[in-house]
C-alpha cells in the first residue's frame, strides 16, 4: 500500500512538473469528454424548452438517427484520444528512461505511466463534464433557435448522460493507456531515452506505386461522388461505410500529392531554394507516411460537419415559410440534429489537426535548433514553421470543400423539393464559417509550435 502511494505521489509531481506537454493532452481529453456529455445530454437541453406534443414527438422519432451519431461519435474522438496518448507518451519517454538508468523496473515504470494518465483523466473528465453542464444554456439556445420556442436560463445536469459519458471515456482512456503502458515496455532503455530525437518509424507506402494509389483514389471518390448525386438513397444509407472509403481514398490522393509536389518544385531551383522553403517540403515529404490517414480523417470530418450544418439550418431556418408549420416542426429534429452534430465535427477536425502539428512540433526541436545554429534568423525559422503548418491546414480544407460539393448538391436538391429557402446564403455563411474556424485554429497552433520549436530549442542551445 505504501508502495503505492509513492508511485502516486510521484506520478501527480510528474504531472505538475512537466505541466506544458500535459497541457495539450489535457485540453484534448477535457474537450472530448465535454462533447461526448453534450451528445447525451441534448434530450435534457430539449426537455428544459417549451416544446409542443408534436415537436417531443418528432424528435423522439430521430432518436435513432441520434444513437447512429453518437457511435460514431465515439469513434471519432477514441481516435482522437489515441493520437494524445501517443503525443504524450512521445514526450514523456525521455524520462521514463532516465528511470530505467537508475534501476527502476519496467513493471513500476508502466505503473507510474498508467497513474499519471489516470490522474489527468479523472481531472479531464471531470473538468470536461462541468464544461459540458455551464455551456447546456447554449446549447439549449441551439434547440430554442432551431425549434423557434422561447429560450430561459437554465442549468442543465444529466445524470444519465453523466454515467453514460463516465463509461466510455473511461473504457477509451483504458485501451489508450494499455497501449501506452505496453509500448512502453516493449522499449529498450536506448530507445526510450532517444525517443524525441528519434524520427518516427515511417508507415509502409502501400503495395503499389504511388501513382497506383492516386488511380485507385480518384475512382473510389468518383464512386462515391456518383452514388452521392445519383443514388442519394444507397448513398444515405450506407454513408459510415462511404466515408471510411472517402478517408483511405483521400489518404491515397494526399500521399501521393506530398511526395510529387517536391519533386515538381525541385524542377524550379530558384523558388526551392527561397529562403527555407526546401526545408518545408522536406519536413511534409517525410512527414506524409504518418500524416495522411490522419489529414484524410480530418478532411472527411470538415466535409461531415459542413454539410451536416448546411442540412441543419437548411431544414430549419429555410423552412420558416408560409405554410410551412407541419413541415417545419417535422424537419426540426433533423435541424437540431445537423447543426449539433456538424458544429461538434469542424471542432474536432479542427482539434486533431492542431495536436498533430503540436506533437510533431515537440520531436522537431532538434531539427530547428540545428538551423538556428547554421545561421538561420528568427524570422526565417518562424516563417518555416508558418508554411509547414499551413500545409497542413489548407490541404485538408481545400479537399473537404471539393467533398462538400457534392454534399451540398445533394442537400440542396432535397431543399429545393421541401421548398427550403435562403440555400444559397446558408451554403455561403457555413462555409465561411469553417474557414474562420481553421484561420483561428491555425493562428493559435503557429503560435504554439513556434514557442515549442524556437524557445525550447534556444534554452536546449545555450544549455
Amino acid at each position: 500500500m505504501e508502495g503505492r502511494l509513492m508511485y502516486l505521489k510521484l506520478a501527480y509531481r510528474n504531472v505538475r512538473r512537466s505541466v506544458r506537454d500535459y497541457s495539450v493532452y489535457f485540453a484534448t481529453l477535457a474537450f472530448a469528454a465535454c462533447l461526448l456529455y453534450s451528445f447525451t445530454a441534448s434530450t435534457e437541453y430539449l426537455l428544459a424548452l417549451d416544446l409542443t406534443s408534436d415537436q417531443r414527438g418528432f424528435y423522439e422519432s430521430a432518436s435513432m438517427v441520434m444513437e447512429a451519431f453518437s457511435v460514431f461519435t465515439v469513434l471519432v474522438f477514441a481516435f482522437l484520444i489515441s493520437y494524445a496518448s501517443k503525443f504524450i507518451l512521445r514526450r514523456r519517454s525521455q524520462e521514463f528512461g532516465m528511470y530505467g538508468l537508475l534501476g527502476m523496473p519496467p513493471t513500476v515504470m508502466g505503473r507510474i505511466l498508467a497513474y499519471e494518465g489516470c490522474l489527468v483523466g479523472v481531472f479531464a473528465l471531470v473538468c470536461g463534464v462541468g464544461l459540458g453542464v455551464l455551456l447546456s444554456p447554449a446549447f439549449g439556445a441551439v434547440a430554442a433557435f432551431v425549434f423557434q420556442v422561447p429560450w430561459r436560463l437554465a442549468l442543465v445536469f444529466s445524470g444519465k448522460a453523466a454515467m453514460w459519458t463516465c463509461g466510455c471515456f473511461a473504457a477509451i482512456m483504458a485501451l489508450a493507456t494499455w497501449r501506452g503502458v505496453r509500448s512502453m515496455k516493449k522499449r529498450t532503455l536506448g530507445q526510450l531515452l532517444e525517443a524525441r530525437r528519434a524520427p518516427k518509424e515511417p508507415r509502409r507506402r502501400g503495395l503499389f506505386s504511388p501513382a497506383l494509389q492516386l488511380v485507385a483514389g480518384v475512382l473510389i471518390l468518383l464512386l462515391i461522388y456518383g452514388m452521392c448525386l445519383f443514388s442519394p438513397v444507397n448513398f444515405i444509407m450506407g454513408i459510415l461505410p462511404l466515408g471510411v472509403l472517402a478517408v483511405f481514398a483521400t489518404g491515397m490522393i494526399f500521399r501521393f500529392a506530398a511526395l510529387r509536389w517536391p519533386q515538381w518544385a525541385r524542377k524550379r531551383p530558384e523558388r526551392y531554394f527561397r529562403g527555407l522553403r526546401f526545408f518545408e517540403m522536406r519536413q511534409v515529404e517525410n512527414q506524409v507516411g504518418l500524416s495522411a490517414n490522419a489529414m484524410a480523417c480530418t478532411c472527411v470530418l470538415l466535409a461531415c460537419g459542413m454539410c451536416m450544418m448546411v442540412a441543419g439550418l437548411a431544414f430549419s431556418v429555410g423552412m420558416r415559410q408560409p405554410g410551412m408549420g407541419a413541415a417545419a416542426e417535422a424537419l426540426a429534429s433533423i435541424g437540431f440534429v445537423g447543426l449539433f452534430y456538424g458544429v461538434t465535427f469542424l471542432v474536432a477536425a479542427a482539434a486533431v489537426l492542431a495536436l498533430q502539428q503540436l506533437a510533431d512540433a515537440a520531436d522537431g526541436v532538434g531539427r530547428y535548433r540545428l538551423l538556428r545554429q547554421l545561421g538561420c534568423s528568427d524570422g526565417q525559422l518562424k516563417g518555416a514553421v508558418r508554411g509547414q503548418v499551413g500545409v497542413y491546414f489548407v490541404a485538408p480544407m481545400a479537399f473537404a470543400l471539393v467533398h462538400a460539393v457534392f454534399g451540398f448538391a445533394l442537400i440542396g436538391f432535397l431543399a429545393f423539393v421541401l421548398g427550403s429557402a435562403h440555400y444559397a446564403v446558408i451554403t455561403g455563411a457555413v462555409v465561411a464559417v469553417t474557414l474562420a474556424l481553421m484561420a483561428v485554429y491555425y493562428v493559435i497552433t503557429c503560435r504554439e509550435s513556434q514557442r515549442i520549436l524556437l524557445e525550447q530549442g534556444a534554452d536546449a542551445a545555450a544549455a
